[in-house]
């Protein structure tokens, strides 16, 4: 299983993309992460992943603990699908891709910033990989 993070434009402040940027690289001790930026109409996530399940960001979507998005990745493992994770800029993500996706996640009820959000995703997907393995991190 592969974990790929993509995130539209370029983050404004380097000190919140740094901390996202050092969750994957701890999460990539238990499966390769990779954490990139894109442009949404340059790119097609189903197209480049078509056995993905891709995991759309969005503030309509589902709310989910650690322990249920740790159920993600155990699903991902044990059915050998790699997973998509797509943050949208300012103006989301586009709408035909709410259609498309497998799932819908909420980070928070609340509103934040981008570069946030990355970070948050980030270390969610380290806190699911530890919680999996039963390292002692997310105790």
């Amino acid at each position: 299983m592969k974990v790929f993070l993509y995130f539209e434009g370029k983050p404004k402040d380097p000190h919140a993309n740094a901390l996202a940027a050092d969750y994957v690289r701890r999460a990539n001790h238990f499966a390769p992460v990779h954490m990139s930026e894109i442009r949404c109409h340059r790119t097609d996530p189903w197209s480049k992943h078509p056995g993905a399940r891709k995991v759309l960001l969005d503030p309509a979507g589902r709310v989910l603990d650690s322990a249920a998005f740790a159920d993600l990745f155990a699903r991902a493992e044990m059915q050998g699908h790699d997973l998509v994770f797509m943050v949208g800029g300012h103006d989301g993500l586009p709408p035909a891709w709410r259609e498309r996706a497998d799932l819908l996640v909420s980070l928070s009820a609340m509103t934040m910033p981008h570069e946030l959000a990355r970070a948050v995703l980030a270390e969610q997907i380290y806190r699911a990989f530890t919680m999996l393995r039963g390292h002692p991190y997310p105790r």
